[in-house]
């Protein structure tokens, strides 16, 4: 089983796991990330997005984990979020993904970072079932909010009198 750095040549494939992911989580029509995106995000000249491929028996990209840093004040420590960790379904549970994770974790462990954590749909039970086999626990208590598109300019457009 391999799991190595996402390379340049494994944008295209890595865009390709994204939309499958978004097909199912139910949300294809969401998904905007274009190769040129993806690439500037992972190669340009700040990144500050990062991620791992895991190989098929041919060495086919099969399996992806995009993250980036996120950083804990009461920790004092960067950590690490995940925001798409996917495994094609004909290569669930071949520990693949099992790796995936494990790899992030050693990262977190061998940079002295605190915690690495992500978010599942409530109704993603399969996922749910395997994070929880890895040790995670869910952070009951806390929801996540987000602003997007409209919502998201109209807000920013309301700012008065602020400098920066």
């Amino acid at each position: 089983m391999t799991v190595r750095r996402i390379e340049p040549g494994d944008v295209a494939a890595v865009v390709g796991l994204v939309r499958e992911l978004a097909e199912y989580e139910e949300s294809a029509h969401e998904v905007r990330l274009t190769e040129e995106q993806l690439s500037g995000a992972l190669f340009g000249d700040s990144p500050a997005l990062f991620g791992h491929v895991a190989l098929g028996p041919d060495g086919a990209v099969v399996g992806t984990a995009l993250w980036f840093l996120n950083f804990s004040t009461w920790r004092g420590t960067h950590g690490i979020h995940l925001e798409d960790l996917y495994v094609q379904p004909r290569h669930r549970g071949t520990g693949l993904g099992r790796e995936l994770l494990r790899t992030l974790a050693a990262t977190c462990v061998e940079r002295g970072y605190d915690r690495l954590e992500w978010s599942v749909l409530d109704w993603n039970e399969p996922s749910i079932a395997f994070y929880r086999a890895a040790g995670a626990v869910p952070m009951d208590g806390w929801t996540v909010f987000r602003l997007t598109d409209d919502a998201l300019t109209g807000f920013a457009a309301d700012r008065r009198g602020t400098a920066g």
